[in-house]
């Protein structure tokens, strides 16, 4: 169950309550005249059920609530209410299963914002990984992994592609560019130092390392697993279930690849630059992809629900 709170300017409050009625989903809808202050209006509380939220939201951005006003969506963890249960009874699909748009376009944007966090995480982990990669560490190499922020940004870029926002690409295509190459000339400039100092040596970064030799010879079991770890990604990331995003972020080889590049870069060895590469490319674009088809499935699935929700909304209408 989902709570929305609208923030209405008076003159589309009729409208708004107009709308909400008509829908068999919403339950629990009250409004407070005159309590928004800015912009002076109304405020209009309701109940939906998580299948319903985006034809309800839909519907409210048709009146035009968004440009004036605001709606906010708050997932309800304990409820109790017999016409909220029944709505979500009648109402198609699983909670679990439904995907809100607004929300999940909302969390692609928060979190592929180029800021200092972003780049520090990006960083912080590639450099860790570039340690792991040295002592043949995979228990660092998953550190990094879990600890590397990029995989919703490249999700996002699948996002902006099914909910047709160029910005939205624009944005998670500069983070991931501009948040690979400063993780990585931090890196490189760390991993000169300890060349300088000593501490690591051309012959460590040469070795065999059997335990993350995988990082810098991607094959095709490379995309293989990038792309079956993003489809697993994006349904975590639109369920109401987010237990499989760990699993998605020890999967690929995004930072660590990174960190081997900067490794080679700061001990000239080319052949490793050349391979890590094509590693964070072949992730990078499989990710991608399986995040834009699984996402696009999706789409076309619930738009099949809202559709049939629709014609049940019209029978229930019919009967009453």
């Amino acid at each position: 169950m989902q709570h929305l709170r609208i923030t209405s300017p008076r003159d589309l409050t009729p409208a708004v309550l107009d709308a909400l009625r008509a829908d068999a989903a919403v339950t629990n809808l009250t409004c407070v005249r005159g309590a928004a202050i800015v912009p002076e209006g109304d405020v209009v509380e309701a109940d939906v059920p998580r299948e319903a939220v985006n034809d309800v939201v839909d519907a409210l951005r048709g009146i035009g609530v968004p440009r004036e006003g605001a709606i906010h969506v708050v997932p309800v963890t304990t409820w109790l209410s017999q016409p909220a249960l029944d709505a979500e009874r009648r109402t198609p699909g699983s909670s679990a299963d439904a995907v809100v748009w607004a929300d999940v376009t909302q969390r692609a944007y928060d979190e592929s914002e180029l800021n200092w966090t972003f780049l520090t995480f990006m960083s912080l982990a590639t450099l860790i990984a570039s340690i792991a990669i040295v002592l043949d560490s995979q228990i660092l190499v998953i550190g990094a992994m879990v600890l590397g922020p990029e995989f919703v940004p490249i999700a996002a870029l699948g996002l902006a592609l099914v909910r047709r926002r160029p910005s939205l690409l624009r944005y998670a295509a500069r983070s991931l560019l501009v948040g690979f190459a400063v993780a990585i000339a931090f890196a490189t400039l760390a991993a000169l130092v300890a060349r300088a100092l000593g501490w690591v040596t051309l012959d460590q970064v040469t070795a065999p390392r059997p335990a993350t030799a995988f990082i810098y010879t991607p094959d095709k079991w490379s995309f293989i697993v990038a792309v079956v770890a993003a489809a697993a990604g994006a349904l975590s990331l639109t369920s109401a279930k987010v237990g499989g995003l760990s699993g998605v972020f020890i999967s690929v080889t995004t930072i660590p690849a990174a960190g081997n590049v900067a490794l080679g870069l700061a001990f000239g060895v080319p052949d490793e630059v050349r391979g890590s590469l094509l590693q964070l490319l072949l992730n990078i674009s499989g990710m991608a992809v399986a995040g834009w088809l699984t996402l696009a499935f999706q789409q076309a699935v619930w738009s099949r629900m809202s559709a049939r929700r629709a014609l049940l909304a019209a029978k229930i209408r019919r009967h009453d």
